[in-house]
């Protein structure tokens, strides 16, 4: 299931059957419909992406002023394939490290669950985006977003540590000035997507925390010290020191303590 959504290019039915597939996990863990069995898979290396958007180098993907509405659009097209990335991320860490490495059900239940909602998120996004006259693919986009799972395809430890403790705990810093570019705007289009960005900020709290616990647990029955574990890997994965302000509040919300991540971050260093 994991796989099939990997390999699906289209964005909307990869987020489609996204949401289907999360929908028959969870009504099978009701016992609401037959037991899924988690199997083993050989996911891509990269997912099936739509022909558009055009994937540039971060440096040449073109700069717009958060004040415009062309700029306020390409804010939420950003978005939009941040989400889309985030869909595929979740689904692979369960068909690249499911069937390698034993891990309790729940750790299923949360990525299924953190899949679902990004595939939510997508389509609330993609929705602001037509209101706007405009779509994802639309614009060109960061090539960059999948290379944390590509230098992680073998590390379940460091994938937890870069993609929701770094990556995603990033977007908690974030999106509060987001959702202020959009207030501030004040017309239809941009209330929409206040609402949306709304939700999103509410739910990828529980992204973030969930991969703090599992890194926790991996830690504890490896009996290695989590934060010197997660300075470690993300010195190793991590392209580049962690940028604040930090949402210290919304990370504290999430299992991220101050000492993990202010002494990667540009001001302090880890020896």
């Amino acid at each position: 299931m994991a796989t099939a959504v990997l390999e699906t290019a289209d964005a909307r039915d990869k987020t489609d059957l996204s949401r289907r597939y999360a929908a028959r996990w969870f009504a099978a863990r009701r016992g609401e419909a037959p037991a899924i069995e988690i199997g083993s898979a050989a996911p891509p290396l990269r997912p099936a992406r739509p022909p558009k958007p055009e994937l540039l180098d971060p440096r040449d993907v073109p700069r717009r002023r958060p004040g415009s509405p062309e700029g306020r659009k390409a804010l939420l097209h950003a978005v939009a394939h941040i989400e889309l990335n985030a869909v595929d991320l979740h689904w692979d860490i369960i068909a690249r490290f499911g069937g390698r490495v034993k891990m309790p059900i729940g750790f299923f239940d949360d990525w299924v669950k953190s899949a679902d909602e990004e595939s939510k998120h997508f389509q609330l996004v993609s929705a602001c985006l037509e209101t706007m006259g405009s779509h994802y693919g639309d614009l060109a986009a960061h090539a960059g977003m999948w290379r944390a799972a590509e230098d992680t395809a073998e590390d379940i430890m460091g994938r937890l540590a870069v993609v929701p403790m770094v990556l995603e705990a990033r977007g908690l810093d974030v999106t509060p000035g987001l959702i202020e570019v959009f207030r501030k705007a004040g017309d239809d289009a941009a209330r929409q997507a206040v609402e949306a960005l709304e939700v999103i900020y509410a739910e990828e709290v529980h992204h973030v925390a969930y991969g703090s616990k599992w890194f926790h647990f991996l830690c504890g029955r490896a009996d290695i010290d989590p934060k010197d574990e997660f300075h470690r890997l993300v010195k190793t994965y991590f392209h580049g020191a962690l940028k604040p302000p930090f949402n210290e509040e919304k990370r504290a919300e999430a299992g991220l303590p101050p000492d993990f991540y202010w002494p990667l971050s540009e001001t302090g260093s880890v020896n």
